[in-house]
């Protein structure tokens, strides 16, 4: 990303304001990120990462993983950076093509049909707590082993058993803790990590090309 002055003077403000944090290097470029995009310091608080999920991610990125986010909002917030650096797949659940289901949203649905389809793939829920869940489920069932979940979604319903549920999981994650979160903070978390992971990974990959 390229930033204006106006971003580093903002990023300056984080810093000073941001106090005292148990985030290592990496984590704190991530949650700097997020705060930049939602001007909200109580997600210094809220985010929360399993053991090795940058690395993980880093990784799965530089491989050219597939990435499915559950709504459009996340797929246009992280397509530009995503095309010019690793140029991974990035598909949507809700434009997978599905049957309906009485008792299965859309986006959860959709989401099922992805993840069978990429069961190793990266998957970002930013708005849908019904795709995280259905998630989860997979998860559970050993059906798929996604090499990172990033899971923001924002509700009053089930939404943070969902996110606990994801915790309780052996899979490398990022998750908002509670009801907050949205699909702008799932493409900054993205974002932030695809920076990360080009400058360990980009030179090299780029020697190859």
């Amino acid at each position: 990303m390229e930033w204006h002055i106006t971003d580093a003077q903002s990023l300056a403000i984080i810093d000073r304001e941001i106090g005292e944090h148990i985030f290592s290097p990496a984590e704190y470029e991530i949650v700097r990120r997020v705060i930049y995009a939602t001007a909200d310091f109580e997600y210094k608080s809220l985010i929360r990462f399993s053991e090795r999920a940058l690395q993980a991610g880093a990784a799965a990125l530089a491989a050219r993983t597939t990435i499915v986010v559950d709504v459009p909002m996340v797929q246009v917030g992280i397509t530009p950076i995503i095309q010019n650096t690793f140029a991974n797949p990035v598909y949507c659940s809700m434009d997978a093509l599905t049957r309906p289901q009485k008792e299965k949203t859309r986006v959860a649905w959709g989401i099922e049909t992805l993840a069978k389809r990429y069961p190793e793939g990266i998957f970002v829920v930013g708005h849908a707590q019904t795709a995280l869940s259905c998630l989860v489920d997979l998860i559970e069932k050993e059906e798929i082993r996604p090499a990172l979940v990033i899971g923001t979604p924002a509700g009053f319903v089930d939404v943070d058993v969902a996110k606990e549920r994801l915790q309780d999981s052996l899979i490398a994650h990022i998750r908002t803790e509670g009801r907050k979160g949205s699909a702008v903070v799932a493409a900054a978390i993205v974002n932030g990590l695809v920076e990360l992971a080009w400058q360990a990974y980009g030179q090299e990959g780029a020697v190859g090309v």
